[in-house]
């Protein structure tokens, strides 16, 4: 898993929650409308919707769909478990993603524009100098790492 904190509109963090929890059978008109939010109880995975006003509208399946307005943040939880997202606003529809991602949902937040490619190369060369580290540091044991580069791994 890897720790995400940076920036995203609502309506990105939506459609992530809509891709990753309802697509195959959300209504047209609710994928639509800007408002509608997917919201989840249970012991797998979890959505929840905080905003200043909330109705809601229709159960199907495990999902709640509620219209929401003036939304304050979002709490996602995958139903694995291995992915613990927030979303806060900040200002207006912008907000702030902070929490664990597992690789799947890395590329959700990808594919509905809430995390930049920019943002994700950042990360990828976050995790290849740790790696790197590693393989140049001796384990405490006194071994070496046996981590091989990238070169050596793509071979």
């Amino acid at each position: 898993m890897v720790y995400i904190e940076t920036t995203a509109t609502l309506e990105s963090f939506r459609r992530f929650l809509i891709n990753n929890t309802c697509r195959s059978f959300i209504p047209e008109s609710y994928l639509r409308d800007k408002e509608v939010f997917p919201e989840k109880e249970g012991e797998r995975g979890a959505i929840y919707v905080e905003a200043a006003d909330k109705v809601t509208l229709k159960k199907i399946r495990d999902i709640t769909f509620v219209n929401a307005r003036d939304v304050l943040g979002i709490i996602y939880v995958s139903n694995s478990g291995n992915s613990r997202l927030k979303w806060r606003q900040i200002r207006g529809n912008i907000g702030k993603i902070t929490g664990e991602a597992s690789p799947n949902s890395i590329a959700s937040l990808i594919a509905s524009g809430a995390l930049s490619k920019e943002y994700v190369k950042k990360l990828a060369g976050l995790t290849t100098d740790v790696t790197e580290r590693g393989k140049e540091e001796p384990q405490k044991d006194g071994s070496e790492a046996t981590y091989k580069g990238k070169e050596e791994a793509l071979v």
